[in-house]
């Protein structure tokens, strides 16, 4: 009976991201997808708004209020502010009061330490968590597309989050190979920053590069060369300036972090055994997370491996999705006690 209560009652599947937050209700799906932010009213320290509502103060925030993000690199940097945010976050996707006690998974990088482990866990608690359980991100995310992960076969996993990507080759419900690194979405925007005051002389906010890498950022070479104004503040002389950059710019501008996330998944083929890499060679490798969206990302790494890589249907929702459905399906019983955090 125990049994059927922990997987068939209150289970709550989280993707706490640093870029966005994404939870999973069984039954319901994806109920809430928030960009993982606060805004802080520093006279008083008290956190006035979370998500999306945050998020939109993020270089415009006014005198007394900052907007903080809780995570960084995949793990909680400021633990009080992640625990507002996250029992906040399960209040508005359950329906303040409507679940108590809830068991939840949270899906973790696969390099994150045990002090890491136990903040997030801290954060879960502050939820009113009954169980809780930590997942590690591929296998979420495997699950979450919908990879045979329980089969004597090799599948192959790409996250490509907001602060890690995560590589991982699984096989019998377990992870055989994987690989962590702590360069995404976030050094990706950065790089853009970083570029357009070397090259252009101009300071443009985290919100901006964002804009441009979704606009016109591009991983692998493409026929056309879009352009895009944009304006941000001259170095120069500190005044308001606008200018003009290429599709071919902001592939430049990326090279680095992309060349950190090719070699991440050259690294776990290489030491993937073989019988297992002949599965991935045949099956191709699935590429989800925010990353994933990035134009050319499947084309690079196929490039790059010659591997094909499939995009998975839904990138941005596949570990809230992988880790509702460790709660719910019998089938992952034993992954799921395997990450159980024991009190």
């Amino acid at each position: 009976m125990a049994w059927f209560k922990s997987f068939f009652w209150h289970g709550i599947g989280v993707d706490l991201g640093t870029a966005n937050t994404l939870i999973y209700i069984h039954d319901k799906g994806v109920v809430l997808r928030e960009p993982s932010v606060v805004a802080v009213d520093e006279n008083t320290n008290m956190v006035r708004w979370v998500g999306e509502e945050a998020r939109a103060m993020i270089g415009r925030t006014p005198q007394g209020i900052k907007a903080i993000r809780p995570l960084k690199d995949g793990v909680i940097a400021d633990l009080d502010y992640a625990k507002i945010m996250l029992r906040r976050f399960v209040e508005r996707a359950t329906g303040a009061g409507s679940i108590k006690h809830p068991d939840i998974a949270i899906g973790v990088p696969s390099g994150v330490t045990a002090v890491e482990k136990i903040a997030i866990k801290s954060a879960a608690e502050s939820a009113h968590a009954t169980d809780i359980y930590l997942p590690e991100e591929p296998m979420a995310a495997a699950i979450g597309a919908n990879l045979p992960v329980a089969e004597p076969t090799g599948s192959m996993i790409v996250d490509v989050g907001g602060g890690t990507t995560e590589v991982a080759v699984i096989s019998l419900s377990g992870i055989v190979v994987n690989e962590s690194v702590r360069v995404a979405g976030d050094e990706l925007n950065d790089s853009i920053v970083y570029y357009l005051k070397k090259v252009h002389s101009l300071a443009v906010g985290e919100r901006t590069a964002e804009e441009i890498k979704f606009k016109i950022g591009s991983a692998f070479k493409t026929a056309e060369n879009d352009k895009i104004d944009v304006r941000g503040l001259s170095l120069l002389n500190g005044m308001p300036r606008t200018i003009t950059v290429s599709r071919g710019e902001i592939r430049e501008a990326m090279q680095d972090p992309l060349t950190a996330i090719v070699a991440a998944v050259r690294r776990t083929l290489e030491r993937t055994p073989p019988e297992l890499a002949a599965d991935i060679f045949n099956r191709g490798i699935m590429l989800t997370g925010g990353g994933a969206l990035l134009q050319g990302l499947d084309e690079l790494i196929s490039n790059e491996t010659e591997v094909p890589v499939f995009i998975a249907d839904d990138p941005l929702s596949t570990v809230a999705i992988g880790t509702g459905k460790m709660l719910t399906d019998p089938m992952y019983r034993r992954v799921l006690e395997l990450c159980k955090f024991h009190k």
